[in-house]
């Protein structure tokens, strides 16, 4: 093996030891520390799911939501079983009022339905 051969393996070897390295998560997947807030990015809600705790009959829960990115199909905010459809100005909090008093799950989802999600009141 030549000079050239070594150098090129230990190159490779470097790059892969480098590339098992864990990576941490990008901050767009971290969730937000507000418990009641989502935020629409590349990756689409974060988070995902939302778990409200019931309050008494007759209450509201407010859920904010904020896109933080152009690169989104979250244009819009979309509660189906509500006839909710909410525009998410790009950096703008945008508020969602759900009834609270009884356990129940509220899918939503970006205007074209690729991002869907849930807020579960328990």
């Amino acid at each position: 093996m030549g000079l050239r051969s070594v150098s090129s393996f230990v190159f490779v070897a470097a790059l892969v030891v480098a590339g098992c390295k864990k990576a941490p998560p990008p901050a767009e997947l971290a969730p937000s520390t507000c418990p009641t807030c989502v935020r629409a990015t590349d990756h689409g809600f974060v988070p995902s799911r939302l778990t409200i705790a019931r309050g008494a009959p007759g209450s509201k829960a407010t859920v904010t939501f904020t896109r933080e990115t152009d690169d989104t199909c979250a244009l819009d905010v979309v509660f189906p079983e509500l006839q909710i459809k909410k525009p998410l100005p790009l950096g703008q909090p945008v508020t969602v009022e759900l009834a609270s008093g009884e356990a129940h799950t509220f899918a939503f989802q970006c205007g074209m339905g690729m991002y869907k999600s849930s807020v579960t009141i328990e």
